[in-house]
């Protein structure tokens, strides 16, 4: 079970459905926030009996010990009994927390902290607002007193305040000082040393046309100041008094080409709300618009997308204009790469809209509308095994190409793209897709799809073991994610440079585990949970195997939607062959997507280990199409080696077992 902790506020554990853990008494939170304090390194038993007790009484180690014991219960209530604890362990003269990085509120508040001062201002924004979202209180608030605390809460203190500021200032660069006004006005009364504070404060409220609040400001920060801490205002503060009163060019917006892309959006987005009335339908399609933006941003701005771009669907259906909400359901022509959906359920809702919309448009006419919603409809349904799907995309295709419309082709080829996983060995077609989608994009400046054919490609060539040409379409979504501000194609290419050296006969299994650890860091915050969920630990065990050795027992790996797969290896690694052929038995048909080969093959494995010849001889059948290819190097994410390998030992287990197997050739 997978235990969240929190510190930034009351301490606190909360359990893998959210919901609140009982920590007994103040004693067991004050151990619970001692170990946290500590991060992950032992705490001897005597330090913490001194940090519970001024005056320790007699019994006080058993005591500690008795509060550990419980909380072990109520942090792993499924731990059988005489086992080894997992999260509060025992080492040496003490006890350690061995929560994961990103379990504990305060840990991640600092990781966020620093991934923002290296994003795009607008990302940047979007993830402090998110970790400022953390915060419930002061943190360790109930142990305000302990001296085992203070320097920890006053750093946090310090990060908090420094993370409200960095948030001002990056409204300011977006031209958002309206939006800075109400926080800096509450900050500077809670914290009147603060002379960024301060600053910022007047700094908005100018840019805001109100100059005399601002030098009212200024004036009441030099008054508090030199009656509350004995101390003049720091030049900066007299600077920018001396500048508002000469009204200085540079106080508008910040300097450079940035400043002048914040005062443009501001004065646009500002006109256009005030012009287009707030009930226009305009509006919806306006909406959409930028919602495909941020979708490209990656992280909170990909969730936010998702979850508006419902909204207006649904708003769009709810004004009974079926050609309306077609162009807000067609216009969210994203790209996608990945083949399993970050929301099955928004995904099952977005196609049944789609479904309404095409039956609802008068018949005639409409054609474009109608090839959006389909290809609508075969993004959407991937990864499954309907018929509607392929079919859809089809018709998209077809009518795409017969309007000789390249934006409306390229949004269709996507969705024949992601419907070309039912069976094994689909690579070439794949590369084929990709090879159009680059050309005609070039020919037409659609820098999103280019992107996309380029990803397509590089998965191809990777599959066909071609990694010359998948390294040249690797660098090209590079470049172009680069030039255009796309950050999450490098995720996919990180990814693609650990499959890469995994690949490699001769790497160690410990450099491309490496390289995997590394590439697994920088799904942390990407908003795509379809990709990041239960691929980690799969990428690790195909490494594993890759170079013959056994599944991880850890009972604790959270597998995702691939537990079924791993599960018969991981019981054959703990010696339980009766459970492992069970197992197999229940292993269901893999999706039909990227990883489709490598689930076959993790199959195979299991078969051949346990015996299984009717599961063998269905390996065989499904991964004899692909019999030139890396098993699921086609993901460019992970690979379990060349599937001809694993077919020759499926071929030399069913002679053993005195299965025929049938020819491969096609």
């Amino acid at each position: 079970m997978r235990v969240v902790f929190g510190v930034l506020g009351p301490v606190t554990a909360w359990d893998a459905a959210g919901d609140a853990i009982a920590l007994k008494g103040p004693r067991h939170r004050e151990v619970l926030a001692r170990l946290i304090i500590a991060r992950r390194r032992v705490v001897p038993i005597t330090g913490l009996v001194q940090d519970l007790w001024d005056d320790p009484p007699p019994g006080a180690v058993g005591a500690v010990r008795t509060f550990v014991a419980a909380l072990r219960r109520a942090l792993e209530p499924e731990r059988p009994p005489r086992t080894p604890a997992r999260l509060l362990v025992t080492e040496g003269p003490g006890y350690a927390l061995r929560a994961e990085p990103d379990a504990v509120d305060a840990w991640r508040f600092e990781r966020a902290l620093s991934a923002a001062a290296t994003m795009p201002p607008q990302d940047g924004l979007a993830r402090l607002a998110e970790a400022l979202g953390w915060w419930r209180g002061p943190a360790y608030a109930e142990f305000a007193d302990r001296s085992w605390a203070r320097t920890e809460r006053s750093r946090l203190a310090e990060l908090r305040l420094h993370a409200v500021e960095r948030q001002a200032e990056t409204r300011l660069a977006l031209g958002l000082a309206a939006e800075a006004v109400p926080d800096l006005d509450a900050h500077v009364a809670e914290h009147p040393w603060r002379e960024d504070a301060w600053r910022l404060l007047a700094l908005a409220l100018y840019r805001t046309g109100r100059q005399g609040d601002a030098l009212a400001v200024l004036r009441r920060a030099r008054t508090t100041l030199v009656q509350q801490l004995g101390v003049d205002p720091g030049p900066p503060l007299r600077r920018l008094e001396a500048d508002i009163l000469h009204h200085a060019g540079h106080l508008d917006l910040t300097s450079g080409p940035d400043g002048a892309a914040a005062r443009v959006w501001a004065q646009t987005a500002a006109v256009y709300d005030r012009t287009v009335t707030s009930g226009a339908r305009a509006r919806l399609e306006s909406t959409v618009g930028l919602l495909r933006s941020l979708a490209v941003t990656g992280g909170a701005g990909l969730d936010a997308s998702r979850k508006h771009r419902l909204a207006a669907i649904t708003a769009a259906e709810e004004l009974g204009d079926a050609e309306l909400t077609a162009r807000v359901i067609g216009a969210y022509d994203v790209p996608a790469i990945w083949t399993r959906s970050d929301d099955p359920q928004q995904a099952a809702r977005v196609v049944a809209a789609a479904e309404r919309t095409l039956a609802a448009i008068p018949p005639g006419g409409h054609e474009a509308a109608r090839a959006g919603l389909l290809a609508t409809i075969a993004l959407e349904s991937r990864g499954t095994r309907s018929a509607r799907g392929p079919q859809a995309a089809r018709q998209a295709e077809e009518i795409a190409r017969r309007l000789d419309d390249p934006a409306l082709l390229a949004f269709a080829l996507n969705g024949v793209f992601m419907q070309t996983f039912h069976r094994a060995g689909l690579a070439p077609r794949r590369d084929e897709i990709g090879a159009e989608l680059v050309a005609l994009s070039t020919r037409h400046g659609l820098v999103a799809f280019q992107i996309l054919g380029h990803l397509i490609r590089l998965q191809a060539r990777g599959a066909l073991a071609d990694f010359a040409e998948a390294d040249r379409h690797a660098a090209a979504a590079d470049r172009l994610a680069e030039r255009h501000e796309r950050p999450l194609v490098g995720v996919f290419t990180h990814w693609y440079r650990a499959l890469r050296l995994a690949a490699a006969e001769r790497t160690p299994a410990a450099e491309a585990e490496a390289a995997y650890r590394d590439a697994i860091a920088r799904l942390d915050g990407v908003g795509m949970p379809g990709l990041e969920h239960g691929l980690p630990p799969l990428a690790l065990l195909c490494l594993r195997l890759r170079h013959a050795l056994p599944a991880p027992t850890d009972e604790h790996i959270d597998w995702g939607p691939y537990e079924p797969w791993a599960r018969p290896l991981v019981l054959l690694a703990r010696d339980r062959a009766a459970e492992a052929a069970e197992a197999l038995r229940e292993v269901p048909e893999p999706p039909c997507d990227l990883l489709f080969e490598a689930l076959w093959c993790l199959t195979a494995r299991a078969a051949i280990a346990i015996g299984d010849r009717q599961a063998m001889q269905r390996a065989r059948d499904e991964l004899t199409p692909a019999a030139a290819e890396l098993a699921g190097a086609g993901s460019g994410l992970l690979t379990l080696g060349p599937v001809s390998r694993h077919l020759d030992d499926l071929d030399d287990a069913l002679a053993r077992h005195g299965g025929a197997a049938r020819s491969r050739r096609r």
